[in-house]
């Protein structure tokens, strides 16, 4: 039972570091875009509001929700495997 505690607790704890910076990672690459966007397009308005309009529909898109797979995935993985390996 402590074994599996310890892999619960070190394993949110992984999870929770790699979900920061695949999270931090992917807001920076949408800025990016908007920035480049924002300079091809010939500079429509004020950068500022572009930006803030911009990552406002980043908040809201499937991308941003997406990343929290990061939780999902390695805990059905991890199940599978333990079913499997007790029960067949």
């Amino acid at each position: 039972m402590l074994a599996f505690l310890r892999l619960v607790v070190f394993g949110f704890l992984i999870l929770s570091v790699i979900y920061v910076i695949v999270s931090f990672w992917s807001r920076a690459v949408r800025r990016r875009k908007l920035e480049q966007e924002w300079n091809d397009t010939g500079r429509p308005g004020d950068k500022d509001t572009y930006m803030t309009k911009g990552m406002a529909q980043y908040d809201r898109s499937l991308r941003r929700k997406l990343i929290l797979l990061i939780y999902v995935v390695p805990v059905v993985v991890i199940s599978v495997i333990i079913y499997v390996t007790n029960f067949m």
